[in-house]
């Protein structure tokens, strides 16, 4: 398993839009991807009612975990869209 913590940029947080792009890219990879937030919240980043339940906005610092076989490339993509803004 690998994990890392990353900051939430996107002005709006995860809402509808960008939960739905993160769900996405973690439906690419064959690995388990779940996210901690605050108050340790935990959430699937496959589902997008997950995520959105999460309750997650801009500057909330949430830790992204990985486990599978493609563990490593799917930590990096999903850390690389929200460090980008989410496509926003």
């Amino acid at each position: 398993m690998v994990s890392k913590k990353v900051t939430i940029i996107n002005p709006t947080g995860l809402h509808l839009r960008p939960a739905g792009v993160l769900c996405n890219t973690a439906a690419r990879f064959e690995s388990h991807i779940s996210f901690t937030g605050k108050g340790g919240t935990n959430a699937n980043a496959k589902s997008v009612l997950s995520v959105l339940a999460a309750c997650v906005r801009f500057g909330d610092e949430i830790e992204i975990s990985c486990e599978g076989e493609d563990e490593n490339e799917a930590l990096e993509a999903v850390v690389k869209l929200i460090e980008s803004g989410m496509e926003e």
